[in-house]
């Protein structure tokens, strides 16, 4: 590897070469935050000859060099002299923009007008909405988050550069022509405090030493995700065989794609760690694409890992967002289910097992009721261990769920794959806390107007209720209402507390229609309209005045029933 360093100031740089950024870097990163400080370090603070770091190229052809490490930083500088560019004819110095415009775009030695700077990422929206001199009456839409962040940098840039034009044209004791001169001197000096800008220039010779040089400076990097390095391994592996496609970066792009516009807090980096997990060795994440190297090493294994995880990419935005599926037939109503309720447990160590549950189903290698076997066993370990009792979870469970997501994704037979499954099931159950731990802390659940943090729990818990009772309202608990049996905020001269009010065994999951009819009504009018809707259970039938005794005995009932049936491991 043959390596050369020269420094060079920025202005240098420009005129010297075209530079572009390769289909291995990442999208254009810098958020507003980033800026800021880059303007503070390189405009109103920096002296000249401000140091910006170093920059690593390779040859791309002659005259034309790749981006190793640098292109935020440089796309930046673009941006900002593009800015610098538009602010000088604006002002009436076409000279000086001229001069700005060339180090943007210019002739190379075949007599072709180029851009300094070219990007495949963000084509065309760089070249067309900033670095176009002309103004365009078609104005893209930023639709990709690179493209977005693109259009915010150049917005907050030039927002900097017209504040400083701005301010000398509110100097009222300025005349029209010190004014002009101002704001020349003003706009000249922000020009060449970003072309003395220094950097040290590192230059390779092949696109190969560059891949190293990459992974080997980003690995150590602070903004280098998994993501990135996943995106270069596939652009090394997957070469384009059209200048025009790029079917790898594209495909990858999709991926990404689908999960910034899920409603569900998901991310490209955490579904590659999770889909590892469920059909690989165990690895965390911070060793993950030490792991993913060891075993894409060539072409064929780099097509097969990209084509498993687009496949996958859709099961894990489902487990998350199960409403993105196309369509959920009746008799998968309960899987759905089971995926919303994981969902408000807000739990993660399950998902290796759940994606390889959800794959082999996608796929046809198990029917409806072993899928809905294991996601329910996975439900309700988690409803009782870490919704209810809170247990703290070991790195145990992450390797058992690990475990069994690659015995399910290994298995061949339809035995082995319900093997695989009643083996987790088998460990889940040993798992469990015991009752009266349950007990104690699901006397703890409450939902009233005062206690609101676990409303949406509770409402999953009552709706259960309702539906395993088989009482004939809609268990769709979305469009139901809570309802207090002894009315909360009244519970003066009740002999109730508000928490007592609020505690689980005093509430019913209602129509709307029946909680306008319940409205602020008696104990015994009440029961009287619940008694025609089939709505009153055992316990609240033993009781002719509704006490703090009746709700807690008829919380303890609910508990029983919660832990040793409708939850009960099976």
């Amino acid at each position: 590897m043959k390596i050369q360093t020269l420094d060079k100031d920025i202005s240098e740089q420009l005129r010297s070469c075209f530079l572009r950024i390769p289909r291995f870097q990442r999208p254009y990163s810098w958020e507003i935050s980033h800026l800021e400080d880059f303007w503070s370090d390189t405009i109103v603070e920096s002296d000249s000859d401000y140091f910006i770091g170093a920059i690593v190229l390779y040859t791309w052809t002659k005259g034309m060099y790749g981006i190793v490490d640098g292109q935020q930083r440089l796309t930046t500088i673009a941006m900002t002299l593009c800015a610098l560019r538009n602010a000088l004819s604006l002002a009436g110095f076409m000279d000086l923009a001229d001069g700005v415009h060339n180090l943007i775009e210019r002739r190379d030695i075949d007599n072709q007008l180029q851009y300094v700077l070219q990007t495949e990422s963000s084509y065309p929206f760089l070249q067309e909405q900033i670095l176009n001199r002309e103004s365009s009456d078609e104005i893209m839409a930023a639709d990709r988050t690179e493209e977005r962040r693109l259009a915010q940098g150049f917005a907050y840039l030039s927002k900097k550069i017209n504040e400083t034009v701005k301010s000398i044209d509110a100097n009222t004791t300025l005349s029209a022509q010190k004014k002009k001169s101002a704001i020349k001197s003003e706009l000249v000096k922000i020009r060449d405090r970003i072309l003395s800008l220094k950097i040290i220039v590192t230059t390779l010779e092949t696109q190969d030493d560059a891949y190293t040089i990459f992974e080997t400076l980003n690995a150590r990097g602070m903004d280098l995700t998994i993501t990135d390095l996943v995106r270069t391994l596939l652009t090394r592996l997957l070469p384009t065989t059209n200048e025009g496609v790029d079917r790898a970066k594209d495909r990858f792009h999709d991926i990404v794609q689908l999960f910034e516009t899920s409603a569900a807090n998901i991310s490209t980096r955490s579904f590659l760690h999770h889909y590892w997990l469920s059909r690989h060795e165990y690895t965390t994440e911070k060793k993950l694409y030490k792991s993913i190297k060891k075993e894409v090493k060539k072409r064929d294994d780099a097509k097969e890992f990209l084509s498993s995880l687009e496949g996958d990419a859709k099961c894990y935005r489902i487990i998350h967002e199960p409403s993105f599926r196309d369509k959920w037939l009746i008799e998968e109503n309960d899987i759905r289910d089971s995926l919303r309720a994981l969902n408000l447990f807000q739990v993660k160590q399950q998902v290796p097992f759940v994606l390889a549950v959800m794959r082999a189903y996608e796929g046809s290698e198990i029917a409806v009721p072993l899928a809905k076997r294991a996601l329910r066993a996975v439900e309700s370990f988690h409803f009782i261990f870490t919704a209810i009792t809170s247990q703290r979870s070991s790195g145990g469970i992450s390797f058992m769920y690990a475990y069994h997501a690659r015995e399910l994704q290994r298995a061949k037979t339809a035995e082995s794959r319900k093997a695989a499954i009643q083996g987790l099931v088998t460990k889940l159950r040993e798992k469990l806390p015991p009752y009266e731990e349950f007990q104690a802390n699901f006397r703890l659940l409450q939902c009233s107007e005062k206690f609101t943090k676990r409303k949406e729990l509770v409402r999953y818990i009552l709706s259960r209720f309702l539906k395993v009772d088989h009482i004939s309202v809609s268990p769709n608990w979305e469009g139901m209402t809570i309802e207090h049996i002894a009315n909360q905020g009244q519970t003066l001269g009740s002999g109730l507390s508000d928490a007592e009010a609020a505690e689980i065994g005093n509430l019913l999951l209602v129509s709307e229609e029946l909680n306008t009819k319940l409205g602020s009504k008696s104990f015994a009018a009440k029961m009287k309209l619940l008694e025609r809707q089939g709505m009153v259970d055992k316990t609240m039938s033993e009781y002719d005045e509704w006490s703090a005794e009746a709700i807690r005995e008829r919380t303890d009932h609910m508990a029983k029933r919660a832990f040793r049936s409708i939850w009960k491991i099976k």
